[in-house]
C-alpha cells in the first residue's frame, strides 16, 4: 500500500505573544490521499491558515513546531531552510487569499509564473516566458497574451487570482493549497474560481486542501471535511455525513448560523455565543466549553479523545449525545 499524500500527526505550534508563548496548534492529526480532496472549515483564528503555512514551511518568526508533517512519506518538520525552498512551488504549491498581497507589484505577471518554472525547472527565459503564457491561457485568463507584460495593479481581483492560480499550477504540484481562494471576489467570481480549481485538479490528479469559512463551499468542492476549533479538529469525516449528523456541538451551530434563501426580510440568523478566545485564553480541556451550551466541569478538565459517530467520522465531544437532545 502507497504511503499517503500528507500525513500530520500530533502537529503542535507554539507562538510568541505579548503574553508569552501560546499554543496555536495543539495536536492537529490528518491523513490525505493522493488525488484527494479535503477541506478545512472554521472561524477566523481557529488555525486552519496557520496549519497550511506549517506544510508550507513558512510558519511566523519565533514560532516552535513539534510533531510530524510528512508529504510523499518525506518529513518535513525539522527540514533545512534550503530543501524546504526546493520543495515549495514544486511539490506543494498555495494559492493565498489576497492576491494583491501575495504579487510581487514591481514584477510582470509573466514573469512571476514563470519564475517557478526557472527555479525548478530550469527553463530559460524564452521557454519560461512560453509555459508562462500556456499556464495563463488554462487558467483562463482573458487576453493572456497581451496581459504577459501586465503588473498585478492593472488586472482585476478575479484577473490577480487567476495568476496565483497558475503559478501555483506552474510546475505541476502534488498538494495543492487553496487558503480561502475566493474572498476578495464577488458572488460570480467566487463560483468561477473555484469551478475552475476543481477543473485543474481533477484533471491533474494532485490533491487539494481547500480551507473556507463556507459551508456551501465545502459541501460543494471537497470529499472530506474537517472542522477546526482552538487549534485542533474536533469533527472530520465525508463531507455529507458531517454535514447531516453535525455531532460536535461546534459544527452545529457553523451549520446554523449559514444564510439561508427564502427567509424573511430582517430574520436574525443564529449564532454562537462569545467569541474565539486569544490564544494564550484557551484552558487544558476542550476549547469550545466555553461557549457549549452542553459543557460540564469534565469538558474543562482535558481535551476530549476523538469518538467515533460514523464510517470514518468522529468528533472530539465527551457529551455528543445529550449535546444532541
Amino acid at each position: 500500500m502507497s504511503a499517503p499524500l500528507l500525513e500530520l500527526r500530533d502537529l503542535r505550534v507554539v507562538l510568541p505573544t505579548a503574553r508569552g508563548p501560546a499554543a496555536a496548534l495543539r495536536g492537529v492529526s490528518f491523513t490525505m490521499a493522493r488525488g484527494e480532496k479535503l477541506g478545512l472549515i472554521g472561524e477566523s483564528g481557529c488555525g486552519k491558515s496557520l496549519s497550511a503555512l506549517a506544510i508550507m514551511g513558512l510558519l511566523p518568526e519565533g514560532a516552535r513546531i513539534e510533531g510530524s508533517i510528512r508529504l510523499n512519506g518525506a518529513e518535513l518538520v525539522g527540514l533545512a531552510d534550503d530543501a524546504m525552498a526546493r520543495l515549495r512551488g514544486d511539490r506543494v504549491a498555495m494559492i493565498f487569499q489576497e492576491p494583491m498581497t501575495a504579487l510581487n507589484p514591481l514584477h510582470t505577471v509573466g514573469a512571476q509564473v514563470a519564475e517557478p518554472l526557472r527555479l525548478h525547472r530550469g527553463l530559460d527565459r524564452a521557454a519560461a516566458r512560453a509555459e508562462a503564457l500556456r499556464l495563463l491561457d488554462r487558467v483562463r485568463l482573458p487576453d493572456a497574451a497581451r496581459r504577459l507584460d501586465a503588473y498585478p495593479h492593472q488586472l482585476s481581483g478575479g484577473q490577480r487570482q487567476r495568476v496565483m492560480i497558475a503559478m501555483a499550477l506552474a510546475c505541476g504540484p502534488d498538494l495543492l493549497i487553496a487558503d480561502e481562494p475566493t474572498t476578495a471576489l464577488d458572488v460570480t467570481l467566487q463560483h468561477e474560481v473555484l469551478m475552475l480549481i476543481d477543473s485543474l485538479v481533477r484533471g491533474s490528479g494532485m490533491g487539494l486542501l481547500l480551507i473556507s469559512h463556507d459551508l456551501s463551499v465545502m459541501a460543494r468542492h471537497v470529499q472530506r471535511v474537517m472542522v477546526m476549533y482552538g487549534g485542533t479538529v474536533v469533527e472530520a469525516g465525508p463531507t455529507a455525513a458531517v454535514f447531516e449528523q453535525r455531532a460536535h456541538p461546534y459544527t452545529r451551530g457553523l451549520y446554523a448560523a449559514r444564510p439561508r434563501l427564502g427567509a424573511t426580510r430582517g430574520t436574525l440568523l443564529p449564532t454562537i455565543p462569545g467569541r474565539v478566545p486569544e490564544l494564550a485564553d484557551f484552558g487544558e480541556g476542550c476549547a469550545f466549553a466555553p461557549r457549549c451550551g452542553s459543557a460540564i466541569d469534565d469538558c474543562r478538565r482535558a481535551p476530549p479523545p476523538a469518538v467515533d459517530v460514523g464510517t470514518g467520522h468522529a468528533a472530539r465531544c465527551i457529551r455528543i449525545e445529550e449535546a444532541r437532545s
